[in-house]
């Protein structure tokens, strides 16, 4: 341990640090790759406490490529990064969980309101099944078939008629 409250485990040559190894910085932040002159140099990884790391490719302790993983394992890209925007405020998980982004929700003003049948969404005129694609009146009379864009929006905003369990699924 140095005066920093650092320490590495590897290779040391006229008191720096050289070759591989493991480098423990006081915040429990792990460097583990290839060190130069007492720097980062070459491949190396830094494994942040919160289980997210930096893997990547070091010049004279300076990064000048690399990617960054969350701990849940989704991979940041500079282009498009479609997690947590304006429009959409779910993390990776809830997204890969399914569940739904907030906004306005689709309620109805019937008390009791009405029962949507199994596999089906209220669309607001109707019932839409998914998987014919078919949007039938409220007394089970066809209205229409729905094209890519209108189901996407059923499918995104709309009530449905079962329950759905959502939550974390660990990776085997």
């Amino acid at each position: 341990m140095d005066h920093t409250g650092s320490y590495y485990i590897g290779q040391r040559v006229h008191g720096r640090l050289e070759g591989k190894g493991t480098y423990i910085l006081p915040t429990e932040t792990k460097y583990i790759g290839e060190m130069k002159d007492g720097m980062f140099h070459g491949k190396g990884t830094l494994n942040f406490p919160s289980g997210s790391k930096y893997e990547g490719t070091w010049d004279c302790g300076k990064a000048i490529e690399g990617k960054y993983t969350f701990a849940d394992g989704l991979e940041y890209k500079d282009d498009k990064w479609h997690y947590c925007d304006g429009y959409d405020r779910r993390f990776y998980t809830e997204i890969c969980n399914g569940l739904k982004p907030a906004g306005i929700s689709q309620l109805t003003n019937l008390d009791p309101p009405r029962t949507i049948p199994d596999g089906c969404y209220d669309c607001g005129n109707g019932f839409y099944n998914p998987e014919t694609r078919v949007v039938i009146d409220y007394k089970h009379r066809f209205l229409r078939n729905a094209d890519d864009d209108e189901h996407e929006q059923i499918i995104r905003t709309c009530r449905k008629g079962w329950d759905q369990i959502v939550g974390y699924v660990p990776n085997p």
